[in-house]
């Protein structure tokens, strides 16, 4: 039986383990039974620690393990004793099988449980016997103080682990007894006491222990930390704390206590701030200098600088408010007072959950708080604060916090998940807006609860057809209507300037450019428009703001309406006064007075407005302005110009840099402007007075509208387009003057100097010197001896461990074979020889080239020596041998063997003195020496045994035979009796007898390095091979040279945090995954083998294996399957890759912190300076371990990590596996707690965050309760903010999971950071823009060009941006920000659901808003992954246009607009929502000019025209046209492309690279990329409906279906591409045209090419997309689509019908409604327009004959229906159906006939009216969709769905067809193919192969 109940626990055990990690074979198992406490137990951390003791003593004593397991089930029962929570009775009851089988193993019988307590103590005795505890700490404490520069780190950290687990078990043993009993004898208890004292790093602490004494952490023994933590100790005057308030026995009270217990805030959110305040302070002290002394103490500037960094905005509010703070007097406050204000402060925001988006929010609390608090501190004893209290304690998040979370949360529910109208609920920013008026203190403290802030509303209607919610509270100070209008609100004066600037060019070119009186008087009807333009936009004012008059400031509604009034009465007065003048003009003898009043009037008005204009721009007289501020007048005017809000004060730059983006401007301005004048209005002139003058024109329709407007549609239909390119045009100067500016700053900043491994190894002498300088700033000291060390020597020795780390990175890489790396490798340059050893990769081979050189030389010695020293690296290699192999010999050889080195030597020497060396010495057999030497390396090279020595006597003798008979000529008379002695001894045997074999490590290096030396005979220059890793050396050398702030040490540096946010993307591949084939046959890792080949040999190299191995060989190994998957998972997108290269910085700063160290008098400098270039151990060293600690800390925060654990995804199992690989790393989650109470089930949520523990499991840190759930609004925001108390520094780097690091840009972070102090404007930075170098764009053709689209953006674009325009925003990561700054003013991100969609780009707005500035720099740089397949890229720019959409109805927009100048207005505009709204009138522009045409051709009046006057083909539709095409099909976005290309590849392969891009159709992907931004944009301002789009990062080579594909795009691309064929249709067939078929063909080219690369892009750019036997599937695949009829859980990929519905859920809204319908009117113009040219109907133009067409239409939609009648209905009488439908067939063909015989009816009519009756039923189905709910309830649905489904298919089939018929020649899809994978073909790769989906890979 005892075998049954064995299996029976393994199987229990196994059922709560579940081995986590990918085989089960890899990695530690986590857990046993303490595999998965329920988080409703997690509260009680004991549980866990329990059960994992029992496990590791399970095998030692099942007895104990059993009493453990028991009192754990105990603690379980005594938290839930109902097992209510989730998951806690299947954890009990498992735990109580475990127990079960525990107690029926025994062979006895009952258990006396009273022995429990007994056994537990004897167990504890023996077990601390057994593991040696006494000597355990003492062994681990020799070996880490001996461990420092040993490199033992494995046996260190076995120890380690040993004594931590030891101890762990002992802590529990000891807390378990003490539950159990208080009587353990006093010895024992002495022992346990003992014992959990020296557990202090078990105790869970982040960064720095703080609750406990350590001696292993040297963090805590920092004078700078030590400083920080007594300076927050309990000061004299603070109220006592009672006796009951319990502080841990290591530590003394603090600060931090005292609020803990005064507000009741959360114990662990209190020990998290603690370590962050200690750490901003010891940080803050660290740059001012390291404190001295015993007791070290912080200096009072330290704390007077984190007081103001942290309380500025708080300084800020109360200022704006015009408050007194809660301090009278600054000077006056204490610094102890001082930390006691940062403290709560960082209580109140580490507490208040989403309230950090409310930063102004939390400067009230702060306020009321402090307030509060200085009434107790006035107190002998704490009481605990009224506004925290309630019934059962102290709270602050119960009774300060929850209120307000509540209220957030039910408008957040109240938005229908993004679906309602911004309008319709109040936002973050609606909330903290309140804080920015008095009215806010109108909430009183404690809240006042009946307040209208906290009311919460009432539920929406669900009614489709009604908009609006219930009862509600008001918006604050501004309104997201959703309106194109936006646009000219926020930027009305660029529209005014446009429109003001059009009139004028347009007056002056109707006066024929005549400068008269006529023209001025003309020009200065620029007045009236000015005014009216305002007052346009002062009425924008009143519209845009209904939604918040309730609730808005009195102040600034009275100035929306005083506005109002003001523009109103100026543009009457205006225009009034105008018209009187011209009417005074025009009578006779007028003495124009009414004419001088308006320009007085008008020019008084410029006058000001310009001077307030320029005046404001300028710092001096803005800070005049600023005091003139007393003057009632001066504050009126400038409140009326601009409204006032709490941010957005100060809003100006220093004079230089206006002057410089004014320049920029005016240049762009100018050619604009000049372009309009000459090219666009001017030529329109001539024509327009033509059509205007023209007699009355015959229409061939019956015409409505043009009679007697003078042709006025004509006149539009001529203007329409050139307008709309004139709007346009601006941004296409503006790409092309800022790709020409920015090329001049980046060859100003030396970007791309050095570009090939040629220029690398040209300048690679100047690094050395170039690094000293500028990364790594050791003071200029002299060595220990006496010797004076030259100082490229000095600089050599201390550039080569930095730059042999880079390299050895690079091979860890697996960029890098072996042999290159030893070729890379710089010697230390630490030894005795007298010059710098270069790398060998410079050297080899140049020994032979030298030596042929000398052995042909006919020269004289000066001459030889010249020709070699052409070549740097060829002088270097001939001195590096000769002085190497003196120094080798002279090592190993004693008495004569060494004389006889010298005297060759000085012979050398003499004959060089002397210049006879050629003379003296046979050159030509210089090749027998190097033979010779050879050997002897050779055999040195070998381990020390007799036979070895033997040969190296022999070599040595050899080597003397030669140079003594066949080399040296020298006259041996001058030192005859030495060299006799030598001849001698060699004839006695004896001259080398005694032979030291090289045991010196450096002797031994020297051997191999000179044997190398003279061994490798080909050249190194295409060393490395690899072209990433030539990538990153060029940069990083190249960046050397580029100019940076100089670091500081590292104890000086700022501190900075990384913060990654993860949801539930790839952290790891598995081996499931990794060998999974896609329908081709192609498996992820088969694919990464092709693509890269020498990365994986590389790779197998590393582990040990064969380079030809296959990968099924790996299989057997655990440790090689986990390497190949993170080898894999280091090629793709995944988390793991960006957490190894963000540990990079932590592993950068610990090799400069050991590098330093000799510097820093520290216990670890007693070296000499020759062993401080030593890097051994670095990673082991204490102290460089705590520096980093101190200086950085990465946390990802995995929102749902605690749900991924509890399910047991492999995704939480990959997570802990990162955290044991990295101990630095810490994972933030939210954990979901479910308990049952009352019998409902009550949900908790915390924040917490976790690092590994010893037993590869996670060790919770903090758990901080939040007030609900955290997301309200958008989901990476809400992640990033729930986490963001975790991080510490000044700084923080936000890095987004598909980012990479590189080690060597690491080593630059701290030239980074001191760009915070540097000199960047009239404000400091705030935001540090980062470069990003694009890792994924050599995977395909597609990936590449939105790698060079990407790259010139974050490179070119960005530079420009952020100098001169001083308009850089945040555009995601890896942007550096300064994280105080934007801590304490809402975080690094917005939330509002859908309005914050963009979320990055709003901390960028926030900032600038907020008196911030962003800078860029590019010496330093981040990968980034990026999309890669075309659905993938277009799901992306999908959900970024659709985010500018939404920017545009923003607040920050708005106010950036309005309160940035006009230039910096415009350079923020175009680089932001102008970008999209300029291609959107991009495709626009072609529909105005198509539909123009079309009414031209269908009205008749295009005929008569150009037969009248022949001024169609004018030159000004030609510039608009053809510009417009240029624009579409990309040019004027590659134009910054190829200037980035010409700057950092050379002009050459700049040039290639483009021509192959063109090659590769980049302009259809450009034109196709246009279709979706305009889709996206459009429908998101229009409807809403933008959402956050996954579109996965995976490697994209399967061949994606023609339904998929049809889903994406059809109403994106494809609707619109067959709306613009169908014009272009109509224009052919009916529009005049003189030149025939090429005039048609020159203005209709970019049309027709827009049309095709919408419809076949997507097919043209898929994989495969023309292999005959995937568009068979395809085709089957589609119509099983089209004809399934969906249903309830139906999908749209399933179902056409449920993809319809889909497509359809974007109109939601009245206003949606009527927009669309409007819009869809558009379509009945064909009808219209084609009846009247049919045949049939003659001369006819009466309306009769339209009428008579939806007769037509009516009857067909009959027939139609017909036809398709239900089946299912039609059951009972199939018979008469199909009667009546073959009868209604013969009818109509009969019909068809007899109209043709007798009326004019012909063939061709009958597809004109195909022509016509398409659209209109396109028409009619867009505006049923748009009023589906109404057609619902008339009973018309089914049959519009069917139609619909019929216009579907067709226009499939219209894309099919072509497709198919492609497929028919394989030539097509091996075209497609090389035209899709070039950039893999160059480089050898084997795509066809893996597309064809053929068998190499079968072994997988």
């Amino acid at each position: 039986m005892s075998r049954a109940e064995e299996l029976w626990e393994r199987l229990v055990r196994a059922a709560l383990r579940r081995e986590r990690f990918g085989m089960g074979t890899i990695g530690q198992p986590v857990g046993g039974i303490a595999g998965y406490v329920p988080s409703s137990l997690a509260n009680n951390r004991d549980i866990d620690a329990i059960l994992r003791a029992a496990d590791e003593i399970q095998d030692e004593d099942p007895n104990v393990s059993r009493i453990l397991c028991e009192h754990a089930y105990s603690l379980a029962q005594n938290l839930d004793p109902n097992s209510e929570g989730r998951g806690v009775l299947q954890f009990k009851t498992g735990l109580m099988s475990v127990i079960k089988q525990k107690l029926a193993k025994r062979e006895v019988g009952t258990i006396d449980r009273s022995q429990d307590v007994a056994r537990l103590q004897e167990f504890y005795k023996l077990y601390r016997e057994k593991n040696n505890v006494d000597k355990l700490r003492e062994e681990e404490m020799k070996l880490r103080e001996l461990g420092v520069f040993s490199g033992n780190l494995g046996e260190l950290e076995r120890k380690t682990v040993k004594r931590k687990k030891v101890f762990g078990t002992l802590r529990v043993l000891g807390m378990v007894l003490e539950q159990l009993t208080e009587e353990i004898p006093v010895e024992l208890k002495r022992v346990i006491d003992s014992d959990a004292a020296m557990t202090e790093d078990l105790i869970a602490y982040n960064i720095i222990p703080l609750d406990a004494s350590t001696i292993t952490n040297a963090i805590v023994s920092f004078p700078e930390v030590r400083a920080s933590v007594s300076a927050i100790k309990y000061f004299r005057g603070l109220p006592k704390l009672p006796g009951d308030f319990s502080i841990p026995d290591t530590r003394s009270a603090d600060l931090l206590d005292f609020l803990h217990y005064v507000f009741g805030f959360q114990k662990d959110n209190v020990s998290n701030q603690r370590e962050h305040i200690v750490l901003l302070l010891a940080n803050e002290q660290s740059r001012l200098g390291i404190p001295e002394g015993p007791e070290p103490k912080l200096d009072e500037a330290a704390v007077q600088k984190v007081f103001l960094k942290s309380l500025e905005n708080y300084i800020k509010w109360c200022n704006y408010l015009c408050i007194q703070p809660v301090w009278s007097n600054l000077e006056a406050v204490s610094k102890e007072k001082k930390l006691l204000f940062v403290s709560l402060y960082f209580l109140i925001w580490g507490e208040a959950a989403n309230m950090r988006f409310l930063p102004e929010c939390l400067c009230y609390i702060f306020h009321h708080m402090v307030r509060e608090m200085d009434e107790i501190l006035r107190q002998q004893i704490a009481q605990p604060a009224n506004s925290c209290c309630y019934e059962n304690g102290v709270s602050f998040l119960d009774q300060v916090i929850t209120p307000l979370y509540e209220v957030i949360a039910a408008e957040a529910t109240n938005n229908d998940n993004g679906r309602a109208p911004h309008s319709s609920w109040r936002n973050y920013d609606d909330f903290n807006e309140y804080f920015w008026s008095l009215h806010c203190f109108e909430l009183s403290w404690p809240w006042r609860k009946s307040s209208s802030f906290f009311q919460k509303p009432k539920p929406r209607s669900k009614n489709p057809l009604k908009s609006g919610g219930g009862k509600r509270q008001g918006k604050t100070s501004f309104v997201e209507h959703r309106t194109f209008f936006h646009l000219y609100h926020s930027f009305h004066r660029l529209w005014i300037f446009l429109v003001m600037m059009f009139q004028g060019l347009t007056i002056i070119a109707f006066n024929d450019g005549k400068l008269n009186s006529k023209t001025l008087r003309e020009v200065l009807s620029l007045g009236p428009t000015y005014v009216v333009m305002k007052f346009i936009e002062s009425v924008l004012d009143v519209i845009m703001m209904y939604g918040a008059y309730s609730t808005t400031r009195r102040l600034a509604v009275s100035r929306i309406f005083l506005r109002f009034v003001w523009f109103s009465v100026a543009s009457v007065f205006i225009s009034f006064l105008y018209v009187k003048a011209l009417e005074e003009e025009s009578k006779q003898n007028s003495n124009s007075v009414v004419f001088r009043l308006y320009l007085i009037v008008i020019g008084i008005y410029a006058g000001i407005q310009f001077f307030i204009s320029f005046l404001m721009r300028i710092p001096a007289c803005h800070h005049l302005i600023n005091q003139c501020d007393r003057w009632s007048l001066i504050r009126f005017i400038k409140w009326m110009r601009q409204e006032h809000y709490y941010v957005g004060l100060g809003m100006y730059e220093r004079t230089t840099d206006f002057f410089k983006y004014m320049v920029f401007w005016l240049i762009i301005l100018s050619g604009k402007f000049a372009f309009a004048y000459f090219f666009q209005i001017k030529p329109l002139v001539k024509p327009t007075r033509t059509v205007v003058n023209m007699d009355p024109i015959q229409y061939s329709w019956h015409d409505f509208v043009s009679k007697n407007n003078h042709n006025a549609l004509t006149v539009a239909s001529l203007w329409a387009p050139v307008i709309a390119m004139y709007l346009l045009d601006i941004y296409i100067f503006y790409t092309i003057l800022s790709a020409v500016w920015g090329f001049l700053l980046g060859a100003r900043d030396r970007l791309g100097e050095i570009r090939s491994l040629d220029a690398v190894q040209k300048l690679f002498e100047e690094f050395p010197v170039a690094f000293m300088k500028t990364l790594h700033p050791v003071r200029t000291s002299t060595s220990s001896s006496s010797q004076v060390v030259e100082k490229n020597k000095y600089d050599a020795a201390r550039f080569s461990p930095f730059w042999n780390e880079i390299i050895k990175n690079l091979r860890e890489e697996d960029y890098l074979t072996n042999f290159e790396m030893e070729l890379l490798f710089m010697p230390k340059n630490t030894g005795s020889l007298p010059l710098v050893q270069w790398p060998l990769f410079l050297l080899a081979s140049k020994i032979f080239l030298a030596k042929d050189i000398a052995a042909e030389s006919r020269d004289s010695q000066d001459e030889l020596w010249e020709r070699i020293s052409r070549d740097d690296s060829m002088k270097y290699a001939v001195q590096e041998c000769y002085h190497t192999l003196r120094f080798i010999l002279t090592e190993i050889l004693e008495a004569e063997g060494r004389i006889w080195v010298e005297m060759i030597y000085e012979g050398i020497e003499s004959s060089i003195e002397k210049k006879s060396i050629h003379v003296d010495f046979q050159l030509n057999k210089l090749q027998l020496v190097i033979s010779r030497v050879t050997a002897l390396l050779g055999i040195l090279n070998q381990a020390e045994k007799p036979e070895h020595e033997k040969g190296a006597i022999q070599a040595v003798q050899d080597l003397y035979d030669v140079v003594r008979h066949d080399v040296l000529t020298i006259n041996m008379r001058e030192h005859y009796e030495q060299w006799n002695n030598i001849s001698k001894a060699r004839t006695e045997g004896r001259l080398f007898a005694n032979l030291k074999w090289p045991r010196d490590p450096e002797l031994k290096a020297q051997i191999r390095r000179l044997h190398s030396l003279l061994t490798i005979k080909d050249s190194a220059s295409n060393i490395p091979k690899n072209l990433e890793a030539r990538r990153r050396l060029e940069f990083f050398t190249n960046s050397l040279f580029m100019d940076m702030p100089p670091a500081r040490p590292v104890h000086e540096m700022l501190s900075f945090s990384v913060f990654t946010p993860y949801y539930s993307e790839i952290v790891l591949y598995s081996m499931n995954e990794l060998l999974k084939k896609n329908e081709d046959g192609i498996s992820i890792l088969f694919y990464l083998q092709k693509i890269y080949p020498d990365e994986w040999k590389n790779f197998l190299a590393r582990i040990g294996r064969d380079e030809n191995a296959a990968e099924t060989e790996l299989y057997d190994s655990p440790s090689d399957i986990l390497e190949l998957r993170f080898w894999a998972s280091y090629r793709g997108q995944t988390l793991a890759r960006t957490v190894r290269g963000m540990m990079y910085y932590r592993k950068a700063l610990m090799l400069q912190t050991y590098l330093e160290r000799e510097n820093a008098g520290d216990t670890e400098s007693a070296l000499s300076r020759m062993e401080s270039t030593d890097t051994q151990g670095f990673e082991l060293s204490p102290e460089a371990r705590a520096r980093a600690d101190l200086k950085f800390t990465y946390v990802v925060t995995c929102q749902i990590y605690g749900k991924q654990k509890e399910e047991q995804k492999p995704e939480a199992a990959d997570i802990a596996l990162l955290m044991q690989r990295n101990e630095a790393l810490r994972v933030a989650f939210i954990d979901v707690v479910e308990t049952l109470k009352d019998g409902r089930v009550h949900t908790e949520y915390y924040s917490k965050l976790v690092k590994a523990d010893i037993n590869g499991k996670d060790k919770e840190i903090y758990a901080i309760k939040l007030p609900g759930n955290p997301k309200l609004g958008e989901g990476k925001p809400e992640n990033q903010n729930h986490a963001i108390v975790f991080t510490r520094g000044n700084a923080i780097q936000t890095i987004d999971m598909n980012q990479d690091n590189y080690f060597e840009e690491a080593l630059k972070v701290r030239n980074l950071l001191e760009e915070f102090h540097h000199d960047h404007g009239i404000r400091p930075p705030t935001i540090l823009g980062v470069r990003e170098h694009v890792f994924t764009g050599s995977v395909s053709s597609l990936a590449s060009f939105m790698s060079n689209q990407e790259s010139s953006f974050v490179t070119l674009g960005q530079r420009v941006l952020s100098n001169p325009l001083k308009v850089r925003m945040h555009y995601g990561h890896p942007d550096v920000f300064d994280r105080v700054f934007h801590i304490t003013r809402g975080g690094i991100s917005k939330a509002s659901r859908i309005i914050n969609i963009s979320e990055d780009i709003y901390a960028g707005f926030n900032s600038t808003l907020r008196q911030g500035n962003i800078t860029h720099h590019e010496y330093i740089q981040v990968g980034k992954g990026r999309d890669v397949g075309l659905n993938q890229i277009a799901l992306f720019e999908g959900k970024v246009a659709g985010g500018n959409g939404e920017q545009v109805l923003s607040r920050d927009v708005y106010r950036l607009g309005q309160l940035f100048d006009f230039f910096r207005m415009m350079s923020f505009y175009f680089t932001t929502v102008g970008y999209y709204f300029c291609t959107m009138l991009t495709v626009l522009t072609i529909y105005i000019f198509l539909y123009g045409r079309a009414y031209l051709a269908l009205s008749g009046v295009g005929e008569t025209m150009q037969v009248r006057a022949k001024i169609m083909d004018n030159t000004a539709l030609e510039a608009a046209l053809n510009t417009q095409f240029l624009f579409q099909i990309g040019i004027f976005t590659a134009v910054p492309m190829i200037l980035g290309f010409i700057l950092e590849q050379g002009f050459l392969r700049a040039v290639v690279s483009f021509i192959t891009m063109q090659l590769q159709l980049c302009t259809v992907f450009f034109t196709f990329s246009l279709g979706t931004k305009t889709h996206y944009f459009g429908r998101t301002i229009l409807h809403g409906g933008a959402g956050y789009q996954a579109t996965g990062r995976g490697f994209v080579v399967r061949h994606i279906k023609f339904s998929e594909n049809y889903r994406l795009y059809s109403r994106s691309h494809f609707v619109k591409g067959l709306e613009v064929v169908l014009l272009l249709v109509v224009y052919l067939a009916y529009g005049y045209n003189d030149g025939g078929a090429l005039s048609y063909i020159l203005l209709t080219v970019s049309s027709w090419f827009m049309a095709l690369s919408w419809l076949f892009a997507p097919y043209l750019f898929n994989p495969s997309g023309f292999e005959w036997q995937k568009i068979v599937e395809d085709f089957r695949d589609w119509t099983n689509w089209l004809l399934y009829r969906g249903g309830i859980g139906v999908k749209g990929e399933e179902s056409w019908e449920a993809w319809w519905d889909e497509e359809l859920a974007h109109i939601r809204t009245m206003r949606g409604r009527i927009l669309e319908t409007i819009l869809s009117l558009r379509f009945f113009l064909f009808q219209y327009g084609v009846v009247y040219k049919l045949q049939v109907q003659g001369t006819d133009t009466s309306l009769t004959v339209y009428g008579l067409s939806w007769i037509v239409l009516a009857v067909l939609i009959l027939l139609f229906k017909v036809f398709t009648f239900s089946q299912k209905i039609s059951v009972n009488f199939q018979l008469l159906l199909r009667f009546i439908q073959g009868l209604s067939f013969l009818v109509v063909i009969a019909g068809l006939a007899a109209a043709v015989v007798i009326t004019k009816l012909s063939i061709s009519d009958i597809f004109a009216c195909i022509l016509a009756f398409v659209p209109t039923g396109w028409g009619i189905l867009l505006i049923a969709a748009a009023w589906k709910p109404l057609v619902k309830k008339l009973g018309l649905w089914k049959s519009i769905r069917s139609i619909a489904r019929l216009y579907d298919a067709g226009m499939g089939m219209l894309i099919f067809v072509p497709i198919a018929f492609l497929s028919w020649f394989p030539f097509i899809s091996t075209f497609q193919t090389r035209l899709m994978f070039n950039q893999a073909f160059s480089r050898g790769l084997e795509i066809s192969l893996i597309l064809a989906g053929n068998n190499p890979n079968n072994g997988i």
